[in-house]
């Protein structure tokens, strides 16, 4: 069998279980495990159906890292927790969700499932590291549409993208980026930093949306290509978009950083094969789903994973 590394976007994918599943879903003592049934489940789904050889948990050691706030200080700004004490910024979270992360990471350790984060770097650098050093093909499976750039047919990088729920997985590749968006997978982050992204607190150029930004980047490839056409009033550029630009110059100096998924993070050897469990992962799976109430979804994800052997 080919191998393909699979990577998952996991607080994406953790937050879709807790808001795709009622939080009736509790554990005897009253905790909500709604996230961490929904996740077993797409666990087991993926493994299902698309086969990987290779799984990781991608983490976020930092949601929101310092360097990037430094930046452009309204990156994820309008995430962050109200009336926290002084200290690193903590994103507001329910705290039914709160209490499971914890059990999220148990749960994932008794499936000998690698978590892999970074200090200083959100999961979209452990993704784009792990996709970008990776040997084999790649599926990312993530909501997170910043993960476009890293979609690369040459190398068999692809998103399975989340955002239609997990019955309606969309494997998006360079074919599905130009259609959608009228750029290239590798063009994708210079696009998102030119019309922004409300949802990252990205504020984009003023007056320059995904049409505009789309056809920049068709007639001068990439920013550094816009923005000498911008300084050059002899270009084609119209003298109004000129004007936008120069306005947003010291913004559109910093997004690229921001923007671009750090792809060169050492991070270490880790198994990450996708084996049936030994008996003692398989033991502590089963009292987790017995103490926490996970029902069916511990035995399905042991189901999906001894069908790998």
């Amino acid at each position: 069998m080919a191998e393909r590394l699979m990577l998952l976007d996991t607080p994406s994918l953790y937050f879709r279980a807790f808001y795709g599943l009622p939080d009736s879903l509790k554990a005897a003592d009253g905790m909500p495990v709604n996230a961490v049934r929904g996740l077993l489940d797409m666990i087991s789904r993926l493994v299902t159906d698309y086969e990987p050889t290779h799984l990781v948990a991608c983490w976020d050691d930092d949601w929101r890292p310092k360097w990037r706030v430094e930046l452009i200080p309204s990156y994820k700004e309008h995430r962050v927790a109200r009336n926290v004490s002084d200290g690193p910024d903590v994103e507001e979270t329910p705290e039914g969700l709160v209490a499971q992360l914890p059990l999220i990471r148990e749960v994932l350790a008794s499936l000998d499932l690698p978590i892999i984060g970074a200090a200083h770097h959100e999961a979209d650098d452990v993704i784009g590291s792990l996709a970008s050093q990776a040997a084999a093909p790649v599926d990312i499976v993530t909501g997170d549409r910043d993960l476009f750039q890293l979609i690369d047919d040459a190398t068999g990088v692809r998103v399975l993208y989340t955002a239609r729920g997990m019955s309606k997985l969309e494997a998006v590749t360079d074919v599905t980026v130009v259609s959608k968006y009228a750029v290239l997978p590798g063009q994708y982050a210079d696009f998102a930093a030119l019309r922004g992204d409300a949802s990252d607190g990205l504020p984009g150029v003023s007056g320059i949306g995904d049409k505009t930004a789309a056809s920049l980047l068709k007639e001068f490839v990439d920013l550094d290509g816009i923005m000498e056409a911008a300084s050059n009033p002899s270009s084609s550029m119209s003298a109004s978009i000129r004007r936008k630009l120069t306005a947003a110059a010291d913004y559109l100096a910093v997004a690229p950083t921001v923007v671009n998924v750090v792809r060169d993070l050492d991070l270490g050897s880790f198994e990450s094969r996708i084996r049936p469990l030994d008996t003692d992962h398989e033991q502590k799976l089963k009292k987790l789903a017995d103490q926490w109430n996970l029902g069916g979804a511990a035995d399905r994800v042991l189901k999906a994973y001894a069908a790998r052997g």
